[in-house]
């Protein structure tokens, strides 16, 4: 039998797939892929939250719907940095990351050009959610290489011990659960 976690998160109630990620350890896994109302829903209640930016950032993948709708509502840019070197890439910056929702190592580019336009900008970067702060962080440092501004780190979710951090921004909390 499956079991789920019922979710309540910009006035939308959403059941989330309770997923082992290893022996001890399961999460609930929330994924804003193809539910166009949630991803409406929290870039506006996220808005509300976020101080004023040039620029949205976030790291391939799931934080790719959130980060275009905010950039539209905002009628901003939106970057995403990138897992893998793309041919139009020239000159690439990267840094390395480990995910709890990511088996090994990972690597996030940001292209010549995309940094060079972040240069001295302010930059708000989002996420889904964020758990051990591991993509947040690889996020920063090439954002720092870039030489912008972060005004806020921010996700939908803040999952486990985030929760309790400071220095992001998010709409709700996300247990853990452990076995």
């Amino acid at each position: 039998m499956d079991k789920f976690y019922t979710l309540e998160v910009a006035g939308l109630k959403r059941e989330l797939p309770i997923c082992p990620i290893n022996e001890k350890l399961s999460i609930a896994a929330f994924v804003m892929f193809s539910d166009v109302e949630l991803t409406e829903n929290c870039a506006r209640e996220l808005i509300k939250k976020l101080p004023s930016c040039d620029v949205i950032v976030t790291a391939e993948s799931k934080g790719i719907p959130l980060a275009y709708e905010l950039a539209k509502q905002l009628g901003i840019k939106y970057i995403v940095a990138r897992k893998s070197v793309k041919a139009y890439m020239r000159e690439p910056i990267s840094v390395n990351v480990h995910s709890i929702t990511t088996a090994g190592t990972q690597t996030l580019y940001l292209d010549k050009n995309e940094a060079d336009y972040l240069s001295g900008k302010n930059v708000a970067i989002v996420d889904d959610v964020i758990s051990t702060g591991e993509s947040l962080t690889a996020v920063e440092k090439l954002l720092n290489q870039a030489n912008a501004n972060i005004v806020a780190k921010s996700a939908v979710l803040a999952e486990g011990e985030a929760a309790d951090r400071t220095d992001i921004i998010f709409l709700e909390k996300l247990p853990l659960f452990f076995t």
